[in-house]
């Protein structure tokens, strides 16, 4: 069997499951990852025979895939912001929406230097080490209530070499901060309604970890009230909070953090126009 033969037979496999430019996607993952072919080389070797053994990890990877296990954890690695990042059913898998929200927050802050930076909820530590690598020598930290997490993201920052504060603690159950000390706080916490379940992909369901997903249908701002109100004392005079945020609640946020005393509330868009962030600061006093 040739390389050709072999991608074009995966990519046919996967195409009853995924839609065809997926598939192909995956496939260059799958050949980057086992061979480190580039797309060129997938093109130049494509007459080349293929051993058995590339054959087999190719079926054994296809299989894998159809049975909705998400091909950043097959791998253990995500792209988020131009990086690799490990990243395994313990954390979230980093999304395109999130890279926007440090798109916003690098494009606001992204001229000053020596920033202090939490980030709440960290999973894998994608937003705090894109932070740390685009804000001039800021000091960030981030931190989980998952101890599996925080290994994950301590690992990240180190591989990435960025020197972040990572720490255990619990969001909804913060310490009140003696003063000001942050710039900026920015969060992607749980926000998907328990309701929301049957319109979700099984590769999220199966795979990804629930506790990191999903708020009550009672209280599906469960996480943005205790970080909401800790930010209003942990932020210096007109430091600014960050959210990404679910779409049907942007209005309730927005109407319960202007009533709590923050300015400048803004929801802002996705990509896809959906009501995704929310940014606000904090009066300057």
């Amino acid at each position: 069997m040739t390389l050709r033969q072999l991608c074009d037979s995966a990519i046919h496999r996967l195409s009853g499951h995924y839609s065809e430019s997926e598939s192909r996607w995956m496939v260059r993952i799958i050949m980057e990852h086992l061979k480190g072919y580039t797309t060129v080389d997938l093109a130049v070797k494509a007459n080349d025979e293929v051993s058995d053994f590339l054959s087999g990890k190719v079926d054994e990877t296809v299989n894998r895939l159809l049975a909705d296990e998400p091909i950043q954890y097959i791998f253990s690695e995500a792209s988020f912001y131009g990086m690799r990042l490990k990243v395994t059913p313990a954390v979230l898998i980093p999304r395109p929406e999130t890279e926007e929200l440090v798109d916003m927050i690098v494009g606001q802050w992204g001229e000053r230097s020596d920033l202090c930076v939490l980030d709440a909820c960290t999973g894998s530590g994608c937003i705090a080490i894109a932070l740390a690598r685009n804000l001039p020598f800021s000091r960030v930290d981030a931190f989980d209530i998952s101890g599996e997490a925080l290994t994950i993201a301590e690992e990240n920052g180190k591989n990435l070499k960025t020197r972040i504060g990572f720490f255990k603690a619990d969001a909804l159950n913060l310490p009140a901060p003696s003063r000001g000390t942050y710039d900026i706080i920015v969060s992607n916490p749980p926000y998907i309604a328990e309701h929301e379940r049957s319109s979700m992909e099984p590769n999220v369901l199966l795979h990804e970890p629930e506790k990191a997903l999903f708020v009550p249908d009672s209280d599906p701002l469960l996480f943005y009230r205790p970080i909401s109100s800790y930010a209003l004392k942990a932020l210096k005079p007109g430091g600014m909070i960050y959210f990404e945020i679910n779409p049907l609640f942007s209005d309730r946020l927005a109407s319960e953090m202007k009533a709590e005393g923050w300015d400048d509330v803004t929801v802002s868009l996705d990509m896809q126009k959906h009501r995704r962030f929310l940014s606000a600061k904090l009066p300057e006093q």
